[in-house]
């Protein structure tokens, strides 16, 4: 495997002291893309061409001292749910076969504005409707880690690109925790922003309340100045992290960690003992309807879904891959009455979430249940018990999708097997940076081979 990349952070500060070029870094990444996608199956769509022109243009802008900021230069890679001027935007599905952006995403427009370097779209899980990235009409996309595994979803090839190095980073979405997941999956950094922080526009969408758009990357730093360019503000140089002493944070259990693959536990326990250790309070939490979670978030996603589909299912249904067909016909059986139930349902939850996180700076809780999972397994086991892929996956994401709460998760340790584990910081709503700035406090403690 490639050496790996540095941080955004890094190579921005290495561009601008000319000790390397975007046309430079731009290739590398393209020649990993070269030797790994043919394995990895990450993108859908490479813009060789495109990334280089672009690239060549970020290098003239720098040495004639017209620098846009920490992005300038930086390739990046684009889930194929989001508009790309002149670009296919598949959705990874036949249903959507011929389409050709028109204009950017506002999202993609604002990440161009500030100078990226755009070097393909990946794959993804169909429409987004699925965690594994195997529902996909190219094909699933593969963990850069062992093949035989999912890199999650359902921005799975978001997350594989920017694993193995053919990317920086990665703009994805998350409806029930696309972002969050393959992030966990792979050990990398995904952020969640508080919900409408973010425009949709221009994003395929699954569920218009419960979407949300965010960046796949490799530190906390990154995040933020990719949160920062999503929003519109001029990212700012970072200070000097603070150390954790003085937090409080809520450990949600219960539900939160009743079904945890043993290796994940011991990690997500272990992380807790060194932010401990850090001078860091730990109260133990509960959502008291945390069981609700499922069923309300089922009834929502599904029925919006249905609606955005319901024309294609009617006249396309043979071009959706048959477990994301299924999916969609059972969201146009879902009763009125049911819809507005889980609509009071999601209510209550943030409330309780809200209640959660009164006096205290954020709560904490693992991020993916399990490791990542071998492509084409329905049921994982889990203690003693096999659970269902889907939905072990979704169990501790879920929840801030419906709620609109900001949350991230970030490396917490390893498995023996090598396989990352995550740890999940939820923050107050409706602004991400305060919950970005105790994510950055925590950063060093959390992650493996911390031996603070």
């Amino acid at each position: 495997m490639p050496a790996e990349p540095r941080t955004i952070a890094e190579i921005a500060r290495a561009l601008e002291s000319g000790k390397t070029t975007s046309e430079a870094i731009t290739e590398q990444c393209l020649d990993r893309i070269a030797e790994r996608n043919p394995s990895l199956n990450a993108f859908i769509t490479v813009l060789a061409d495109e990334a280089r022109a672009q690239a060549r243009e970020a290098d003239r802008e720098m040495r004639a001292g017209r620098r846009r900021g920490p992005l300038h230069g930086v390739p990046i890679s684009l889930k194929d749910l989001f508009d790309l001027r002149g670009t296919a935007t598949t959705a990874a599905s036949r249903v959507r076969r011929g389409h050709v952006a028109r204009a950017d995403a506002p999202a993609v427009s604002r990440l161009r504005a500030a100078g990226a370097v755009f070097v393909g779209k990946t794959n993804l899980h169909e429409f987004a409707l699925g965690t594994t990235n195997e529902e996909s009409a190219f094909g699933p996309a593969r963990h850069p880690l062992d093949p035989k595994r999912s890199p999650g979803g359902s921005s799975g090839g978001s997350a594989a690109s920017v694993l193995a190095g053919m990317a920086y980073a990665s703009l994805g979405s998350d409806t029930g925790g696309s972002i969050r997941i393959p992030s966990a999956a792979c050990g990398l950094v995904g952020l969640k922003p508080a919900f409408g922080e973010v425009s949709t526009e221009g994003v395929v969408p699954l569920s218009t309340t419960l979407d949300h758009v965010g960046p796949i990357c490799r530190s906390v730093e990154d995040a933020s100045i990719l949160y920062s360019i999503l929003r519109g503000f001029a990212p700012s140089p970072r200070a000097p992290q603070e150390a954790p002493r003085g937090l409080t944070l809520g450990v949600l259990r219960g539900y939160f960690t009743a079904v945890l693959d043993p290796q994940v536990a011991a990690a997500f326990d272990s992380a807790c003992a060194r932010l401990q250790r850090q001078g860091v309070r730990l109260d133990d939490v509960d959502i008291p309807h945390a069981s609700d979670i499922a069923p309300i978030y089922l009834h929502i996603v599904l029925s919006e879904a249905a609606v955005y589909h319901a024309m294609t299912l009617e006249t396309r249904p043979d071009d959706y891959t048959p477990n994301v067909r299924l999916r969609l016909e059972m969201g146009r059986y879902i009763l009125a009455e049911d819809y507005g139930r889980a609509l009071r349902g999601r209510e209550v939850l943030t409330r309780e979430v809200d209640a959660a996180l009164e006096g205290r700076d954020g709560l904490l809780l693992p991020a993916l249940a399990v490791p990542a999972t071998k492509l084409g397994a329905s049921d994982v086991r889990v203690g003693a018990s096999e659970e269902p892929v889907r939905n072990i996956t979704l169990r501790l994401t879920q929840l801030f999708n419906l709620t609109g709460h900001p949350a991230l998760t970030m490396p917490c340790g390893v498995t023996t097997e090598g396989l990352p584990v995550g740890a999940q910081l939820v923050g107050h709503r409706p602004r991400t940076p305060p919950m970005l700035d105790v994510a950055g406090a925590i950063e060093p403690y959390c992650g493996p081979g911390t031996s603070r």
